[in-house]
């Protein structure tokens, strides 16, 4: 099965988690100091939340996989379609370790397919200093938010 998921930032973490629990009815799956993640099961939908952009609003898209197969399934289809792919292969962010791959519509919206391995207890292992900018959306130019670098784990 897959799941969609849907990355936003958030200028106010706590009134967003207060928005987000009412609207879902439901308590977040994970919370942190910078982050907060919804793990719905009607919709399907991971759903986090971060104040590690650079503005408000979307940061990218993408697919959850319950295991290697659909993951290997979503890439071998990006490349069949000859979309440009950025394989991160192994890799951790948002508090977890995670095996995933980008690809990046025509507006520029980045979609990340990922398989999640297991947690950490930071947002990534190489995490840097605090007041970092946010390491999704590797390319392009998600709606409302500037291009990030090529650093990308989300």
């Amino acid at each position: 099965m897959k799941r969609f998921h849907v990355h936003l930032h958030v200028a106010d973490l706590a009134a967003s988690i207060a928005f987000y629990a009412k609207l879902f009815d439901a308590a977040p799956s994970r919370v942190e100091a910078d982050y907060a993640k919804w793990m719905l099961d009607d919709p399907a939908v991971n759903f986090a939340i971060s104040t590690r952009g650079h503005e408000p609003g979307l940061d990218h898209l993408g697919f959850q996989t319950d295991d290697p197969a659909e993951l290997a399934a979503l890439k071998a289809r990006a490349q069949a379609a000859d979309l440009a792919l950025l394989d991160e292969g192994a890799t951790t962010c948002c508090y977890a370790q995670s095996e995933k791959h980008w690809i990046t519509d025509p507006q520029g919206i980045a979609w990340e397919h990922f398989h999640t391995l297991g947690n950490i207890p930071v947002f990534r292992e190489s995490e840097a200093p605090a007041g970092a900018s946010a390491c999704c959306a590797p390319r392009g130019k998600p709606i409302g938010i500037p291009v990030k670098s090529s650093s990308s784990c989300c």
